[in-house]
């Protein structure tokens, strides 16, 4: 049997390689091979770090008899998700609409012709062959009700993404933000952190929904729900005491006890948030965990080629949890019986355990005395690097480095660290260099060399999102120029014709749906990632055409954030900006202190949306900066919004002062 994935630039389809199943990847040769044999298409899409799909891929997969009935009776093709997100959306949309509910695993039955008419998720083996069976026997005996019960499942879904393009545009006013902020706190879990019940997510999109809502408002409730969120995350399980970052979720609601894959497109998220709190609040905490998860993408994430890495998996050797979670007697034979006790109290490992088998994961409650904490957790992080270790998807995804260039610029310029600014422009370059071929973006590079498949809305938002935000942090123009030509393919290719986005471009290859999601889920859906990406460009710019299109992607989704906030943080966030201007702040002057001391207020704001250009006046590819004169020789500050601005100031004071108003 030929190895078809072996030359896959996916590492969850390479985990998949030696299997006995006769996997493909993805393509018009699999259906073509269905179509010629006469027999269903089995789609299994999952991922890298996913924990059940590797519970599935052991108990059927790597099973010689299960494989043998796969591949007598189906063509099997297996689909990374997140290499593939446009796949995943159109069967992931048929799942829950026949299930109820969606996951990965995801296992779906396609006719030669891609149309679904049967899915579900994880089955276990015994479970699985019984599928198969009853699948192979409709397929032989009802096989035009079946063929007919696929194409009523397309037709549902195109319905329901016809019902999604019809819904009127609901502009998201002040008084409409004010009553989706009330509509988050009433989920609000205040006395655990985060919203609703177990399993718990890290609300990231919510938290900068509701910190913007406070810096537009003064809602003191908007921010305590903040503090108290990222607080509680913080001193948790969820949280990598050791190493910093965070992991998936937590399966409880007191985020003791994580589901220990950690992703990118979380911990960069969180990062942002995490820092948006600091500037708000001057929080040490929030600081704190700030830079040590931008220390932990640097340590554990980022790539040989300046790129960050996908995810950590959830597993280690097949064990959920085992490079991360104590025993008291672990910790007293790291550090000795004495400040072993001392670090079993702290971090909260009892002798029962918190997880499974007498082990605890680590929780920091309080706040340790600083220099004994500093030695101990250098220590302790140090027996853990001796451990086995979660294998890393290294994948290169386009939006998700995006988010990262982000936090990381943002992270380099409020908190004066030079190397992760480093960081994000090396991540760029990379994603410019090698994602961007002949114009156009693609989805993922591994070790250098670009996949075939297309970018999708939530790339082209993302990475521009990333390259506005390490403009304003290094002046640099050409970032500026990189993110209006992916906008500009954003605005032609993937349009709707109603003010919103498709997931995919017009020229991207046909489904049998074209997804369109307005959602946000665990990062921006596509269509708020770029109304996020529009909205910076066109207040850096003064772009009307960008404005414009920024203001109507919000207003698309409008009804979905009037009814579910919490499905559309983004969404909320990006409106928050838009009531609020944003406003734009421009310090010109030599690169001198004077010009750092304004530039260090400026970026200090909270102000939705806040943009800020530093450099000399009239700087080349900068249009801010534009007619914006020194003041008798010194650095000024301007103040501005849609370009008309407000008398310059010249001392900090007085721009804290304005920017304060």
């Amino acid at each position: 049997m030929p190895n078809r994935l072996s030359a896959a630039m996916s590492p969850y389809l390479l985990q998949h390689a030696d299997n006995p199943v006769d996997w493909r990847e993805w393509g018009e040769d699999a259906f073509d091979e269905a179509r010629r044999r006469g027999v269903p298409v089995l789609l299994s899409v999952g991922y890298a770090a996913c924990h059940w799909c590797h519970v599935m891929a052991h108990e059927s997969f790597e099973d010689d008899g299960v494989a043998a009935a796969i591949n007598a009776r189906f063509v099997a093709v297996k689909v990374d998700r997140e290499e593939r997100p446009d796949v995943d959306a159109v069967y992931m949309a048929a799942t829950t609409a026949l299930t109820g509910q969606g996951g990965w695993p995801m296992t779906c039955f396609l006719t030669p012709d891609g149309e679904p008419f049967y899915c579900g998720t994880y089955y276990p083996r015994e479970h699985f062959l019984a599928l198969l069976d009853a699948i192979t026997q409709a397929w032989a005996e009802r096989r035009d009700a079946v063929v007919q019960q696929g194409a009523a499942i397309v037709d549902a879904i195109a319905s329901g993404s016809s019902r999604l393009a019809q819904k009127a545009p609901d502009a998201l006013d002040a008084p409409a933000l004010d009553r989706a902020a009330r509509l988050v706190a009433r989920d609000a879990d205040l006395a655990r952190g985060g919203f609703g019940g177990a399993p718990k997510f890290p609300p990231s999109m919510t938290l900068e929904h509701l910190l913007r809502h406070h810096a537009r408002t003064g809602d003191p409730e908007s921010l305590r729900l903040v503090e108290r969120t990222c607080e509680a995350m913080a001193r948790g399980g969820i949280y990598d005491q050791l190493a910093g970052g965070f992991a998936r979720y937590a399966v409880d609601a007191a985020w003791v006890v994580p589901h220990f894959e950690k992703m990118l497109y979380d911990n960069a998220q969180l990062l942002r948030a995490y820092l948006h709190l600091y500037r708000a609040t001057g929080s040490a905490l929030a600081e704190r965990v700030a830079r040590e998860t931008a220390d932990f993408l640097l340590a554990d994430l980022r790539t040989s080629e300046g790129g960050f890495a996908s995810a950590l998996d959830a597993d280690t050797d097949g064990d959920e949890g085992l490079t991360y979670v104590w025993t008291r007697e672990q910790l007293a034979d790291v550090l000795g019986p004495a400040d072993g006790a001392r670090a079993a109290d702290l971090l909260s490992v009892t002798p029962e355990g918190t997880f499974e088998q007498g082990a605890s994961t680590l929780q920091l409650r309080e706040d340790p005395e600083p220099g004994w904490w500093a030695g101990a957790r250098a220590r302790l992080a140090e027996a853990r690097a001796t451990r086995p270790q979660p294998a890393r998807d290294d994948k290169v995804v386009s939006a998700w480095n995006g988010l990262a260039i982000a936090a990381l610029a943002e992270a380099g310029a409020l908190l004066g660290v030079p190397r992760y600014l480093d960081a994000a422009r090396s991540c760029a370059d990379l994603l410019l260099r090698v994602h961007v071929v002949d114009g156009r973006l693609r989805r993922v590079s591994r070790d250098g060399v670009v996949g075939a498949a297309p970018g999708v809305a939530a790339d082209h938002g993302d990475l521009a999102e990333g390259l506005l935000a390490l403009h304003q942090a290094t002046g640099e123009p050409r970032w500026l120029e990189a993110a209006g030509d992916l906008l500009d393919v954003a605005l032609a290719r993937f349009g709707d014709g109603a003010g919103g986005f498709f997931d995919v471009a017009d020229d991207a290859e046909r489904l049998v749906s074209r997804p369109k999601d307005p959602t946000d889920g665990p990062e921006p859906g596509g269509q708020s990632a770029l109304a996020g990406a529009l909205c910076t460009y066109a207040a850096l710019t003064g772009s009307p055409r960008h404005r414009k299109a920024a203001e109507a992607a919000v207003a698309a989704a409008g009804e979905l954030a009037r009814q579910a906030p919490r499905f559309a943080g983004w969404t909320l966030a990006l409106a928050e900006a838009l009531v609020t201007g944003p406003l734009q702040v421009a310090v010109v002057g030599h690169d001198d202190d004077h010009r750092a001391a304004l530039a260090r207020v400026a970026r200090g704001a909270s102000s939705a949306g806040l943009v800020v250009e530093v450099g000399t006046p009239d700087a080349p590819g900068v249009p801010l900066l534009a007619d914006r004169p020194l003041v008798d020789g010194r650095a000024a500050a301007y103040v501005c919004r849609g370009f008309v601005c407000d008398r310059p100031v010249t001392t900090a004071e007085d721009l804290a002062r304005v920017l304060g108003e």
